[in-house]
């Protein structure tokens, strides 16, 4: 449940070699920023960079009042909307949406992820076809500034490190307004209820409802 392995098919994403590195993917956070500055200039005619070490892809469309900071990849087909914050050091893979409003700092999103409404993803890894809905946020920090300790039941896994969002695997629904706190890591194909407040892991195939009770799909 909690590696790169578990969580991600690394076929949908320019950063797969360099997540192969890692075992689990909270510790990729710290190089993201280099792997965006050594992976650009090796890209190609088909991406423009469009201001210093902000590389765009040429079918990608980036609406004016939104703000690419360096280092920043933006993929094919990707739409990034009116008044997106792209803080830098993210890396928005093909067919994405980056919405209005939203805002993204040091993070990884894999092919077809959409954060399409005021959402906020900071230090953070977003699997394919992952979804967040409008206004669900990861919080990064906590509130105690203590470095992050990601909880699974009973069982506890420091992390080392002191920001730390969330990890969704392939195919995950975040509802609208759910606060995904320090650490949280959503395994494949689960879903997270509206207005939730989630700690910890979800296993994969699961539902996160609001009273913070976990049960498996059926079918």
């Amino acid at each position: 449940m909690y590696t790169i392995e578990d969580l991600y098919d690394l076929d949908h994403t320019l950063a797969a070699d360099y997540l192969r590195q890692f075992t689990y993917p909270w510790e990729a956070l710290a190089g993201i920023k280099d792997m965006i500055l050594a992976l650009g200039p090796t890209l190609g005619e088909d991406y423009e960079e469009r201001a210093p070490q902000v590389w765009v892809h040429k079918t990608a469309k980036v609406f004016d009042s939104a703000y690419l900071g360096a280092p920043c990849i933006i993929g094919p087909n990707t739409e990034v909307r009116q008044c997106a914050f792209v803080r830098g050091s993210a890396l928005v893979g093909a067919d994405c949406v980056v919405g209005n409003s939203a805002e993204l700092k040091n993070v990884i999103l894999f092919d077809h992820v959409q954060t399409p409404h005021y959402n906020y993803v900071g230090d953070s890894i977003l699997g394919y076809y992952s979804h967040m809905g409008a206004g669900s946020i990861t919080s990064n920090v906590k509130a105690d500034k203590q470095l992050v300790v990601v909880h699974n039941g009973t069982e506890q896994m420091e992390t080392g490190i002191k920001k730390f969002g969330a990890m969704l695997g392939d195919h995950v629904e975040i509802g609208c307004n759910a606060v995904l706190n320090p650490g949280t890591m959503v395994g494949r194909n689960s879903n997270v209820y509206p207005t939730s407040c989630v700690r910890g892991v979800i296993p994969a195939n699961c539902i996160w409802k609001n009273s913070g009770e976990v049960i498996e799909k059926r079918g």
